[in-house]
């Protein structure tokens, strides 16, 4: 899935975006574009249609099918390359460089602007499509809902949490967002899950990331999903990344789901340091991030 864009956008040309443009603009109405439609999405005539579509079938940046009619659809590489000529258009970013880190539900590399940024496009929805709409609240409500709708609506719900939070949470920095990426601040820094501390530091790290948690609650927004693999750990303290299952702290589920993530770290420090780390009235610790009156787990020890 990881791929190095930049050198189609250097590549294209602008009626090559136009295509591709054309190819989003329908892919709202259905999965797969009909290649009759596609003309008038695209502002192109029906000749330079067929050479525009071959040039960026050969790149990778569309699909086609031709078992009921011909279609044709963005793959991620052509979502990627659109939201990527946004950003240098708009001089959020000039050069790419090469990949911080690779999950299931997103990409992220390093690019080059006023100083070396992270570029995240989101991936939700294009492997585990179904399960991501049963799970997403942003998916629920639409008829026809593509993957790059559900990607970008993922990009959105993470930037708007950023942007809500930074500085007073130790969040990435926001800095641009379109389509299903995200440009924002490269956090120098170890993810918890390869962290080795001392047990003398373990309880000390672990009330790090509860303060931020409740400083984040205080501020309206549960991260809904922390764990030892959205946490970086740094010599100054913690950062807590991925924000794109957040949720204002006035959703209904809001209570319940930042007792899941109380219950998810701490038991994660449970296990990975049992000696330090000890045997707390979870209900009790969750209140109190909730209130904002935590100081630290020991005191709610059984």
């Amino acid at each position: 899935m990881v791929r190095n864009v930049a050198e189609d956008v250097a590549a294209l040309e602008q009626e090559d975006f136009n295509l591709l443009s054309g190819v989003e603009h329908g892919m709202r109405f259905s999965e797969w574009v009909n290649r009759e439609k596609l003309p008038d999405f695209a502002r192109l005539t029906e000749e330079e249609v067929d050479y525009r579509l071959d040039r960026v079938e050969d790149r990778g940046l569309v699909e086609r099918q031709t078992i009921q009619y011909e279609g044709f659809r963005l793959t991620f590489e052509g979502y990627d390359v659109l939201a990527l000529k946004a950003f240098a258009e708009r001089d959020t970013v000039s050069g790419f460089g090469a990949p911080l880190g690779v999950g299931k539900e997103s990409d992220v590399f390093e690019v080059e602007s006023y100083k070396p940024l992270a570029l995240k496009f989101h991936r939700e929805g294009y492997t585990n499509f179904r399960e991501v709409q049963k799970e997403r609240d942003y998916t629920s409500d639409n008829d026809h809902v593509s993957w790059f709708y559900t990607a970008r609506k993922a990009a959105e719900r993470e930037h708007e949490a950023l942007h809500s939070l930074y500085p007073d949470v130790n969040v990435p920095r926001p800095i641009d967002q379109n389509r299903h990426a995200i440009v924002m601040e490269k956090i120098d820094g170890v993810e918890l899950n390869r962290t080795k501390l001392e047990d003398a530091q373990a309880v000390g790290v672990l009330d790090l990331i509860l303060d931020e948690m409740a400083t984040a609650y205080d501020e309206g927004f549960v991260h809904a999903d922390i764990s030892e693999y959205n946490v970086f750990v740094r010599e100054d303290g913690v950062v807590l990344f991925d924000w794109p299952q957040s949720v204002p702290t006035d959703h209904e589920n809001a209570r319940e789901l930042l007792g899941r993530d109380v219950r998810n770290i701490v038991s994660y420090f449970q296990r990975k340091y049992p000696n330090p780390t000890p045997e707390v009235d979870e209900d009790a610790l969750a209140d109190a991030v909730a209130a904002d009156t935590f100081e630290t787990v020991r005191d709610y020890a059984e």
